[in-house]
C-alpha cells in the first residue's frame, strides 16, 4: 500500500475532494486531517487582512487597544 498527502488551504472543498478520491478505482480509504496553523501563518493572514495598528508610543498603542 501507498498513500498520498494532499494539502489543502480550502476546507470548504474537503468534501468535494474526499468523494472524489474515494471514487478512483484502488482506493482503499479517505481520511481528513486538519492541520493547526501557527501563530505565524495566523499572523500573515492576519497582516494580509489589513489588521495591522500604528502607534506613535506604547501608550497611544494600549489606548487604542482597549477602545
Amino acid at each position: 500500500m501507498s498513500e498520498l498527502v494532499v494539502l489543502v488551504d480550502d476546507v470548504s472543498i474537503l468534501p468535494d475532494i474526499e468523494k472524489a478520491i474515494s471514487m478512483l478505482r484502488g482506493v482503499v480509504s479517505v481520511s481528513l486531517k486538519r492541520t493547526k496553523k501557527s501563530g505565524l501563518e495566523k499572523a500573515i493572514e492576519e497582516v494580509k487582512a489589513g489588521k495591522l495598528y500604528e502607534a506613535d508610543s506604547v501608550d497611544d498603542l494600549m489606548k487604542q487597544l482597549n477602545s
